[in-house]
């Protein structure tokens, strides 16, 4: 027996990321900045962010440029913390493992900062191989940031319809849409099971037994995930559902947006006519 079983642990993170995922949502109602932004508005001027963001071989602009997001954040009624956790995990830190390799001289010749002797074997550290990895870990990192930012201060589907206004295929926002609505029964369905597993075997259990009945679990929610997203693209299918997203209100441009847009499409020349982008 332990004191923390299988089960509960398993389950207990599962439904906590979902839920977390969720309340991610509850932040694009707040009334903030980037909130009060024109949905299409704000996605144009953050793809001129990403785009500068991609081009630009200064990191002395790209470390500005996350601070603006980090200050957009702030603006946003975001927490910080949440913010950072969203941000860093996965993909930066897995480009900081890739980036690793091209600091020493075997990937990236150039001028000696640093010697390491492992095992007999001699690694060098270049001035250009830092800076390199140094560029890309940051690019990614900044890149990232805004991606997030986007996504938590715009409502989920006023984000689908603007996609659909660029002509992102409808096939691809209609996937989306489908699942951010399954994401709700899914949460459901796992407290439910949580519920109906620990009424029957109790708070604790063996976790050789515990792993039996979550792999079981796994396998019947597998089959019961596949005839509810049918039951689900039926019911959407009843309701008027055309693979369009709906809302109740149409979008608005304001005077705040068309500013908003001036300054960051002047902030793009900028950089353009500073020869910061290729």
């Amino acid at each position: 027996m332990k004191k923390n079983n299988f089960i509960e642990r398993s389950i207990s993170g599962a439904v906590s990321f979902l839920k977390e995922s969720i309340f991610a949502d509850e932040y694009a109602s707040k009334n903030g900045f980037l909130q009060s932004l024109d949905p299409r508005i704000k996605t144009l001027t953050f793809l001129m962010f990403i785009m500068a963001i991609l081009f630009t071989k200064s990191i002395a602009i790209l470390l500005c440029l996350y601070a603006a997001c980090l200050v957009l954040a702030l603006f946003s009624k975001i927490n910080i913390g949440f913010f950072l956790k969203r941000t860093w995990i996965f993909i930066p830190l897995f480009s900081l493992f890739i980036a690793i390799p091209a600091l020493f001289s075997i990937f990236t010749p150039g001028q000696t900062i640093l010697t390491i002797n492992i095992i007999g074997a001699k690694l060098i550290i270049t001035r250009q191989g830092l800076s390199s990895a140094s560029l890309f870990v940051t690019r990614v990192v900044t890149s990232v940031s805004f991606a997030v930012l986007l996504n938590v201060t715009t409502r989920h589907f006023e984000l689908l319809r603007v996609l659909r206004i660029f002509k992102v295929p409808q096939i691809f926002v209609m996937t989306l849409g489908m699942c951010y609505r399954y994401i709700y029964l899914f949460l459901e369905i796992v407290e439910n099971t949580y519920l109906a597993i620990k009424s029957r075997v109790g708070s604790r259990l063996h976790y050789k037994k515990g792993q039996e009945i979550v792999a079981w679990n796994i396998s019947s929610l597998w089959q019961r995930s596949y005839y509810l997203n049918e039951a689900v693209y039926n019911a959407m299918l009843s309701r008027g559902y055309s693979g369009e997203p709906v809302l109740l209100n149409d979008f608005k441009i304001k005077s705040k947006d068309w500013a908003w847009l001036f300054s960051i499409t002047l902030f793009f020349v900028i950089i353009i006519l500073g020869g910061k982008i290729i």
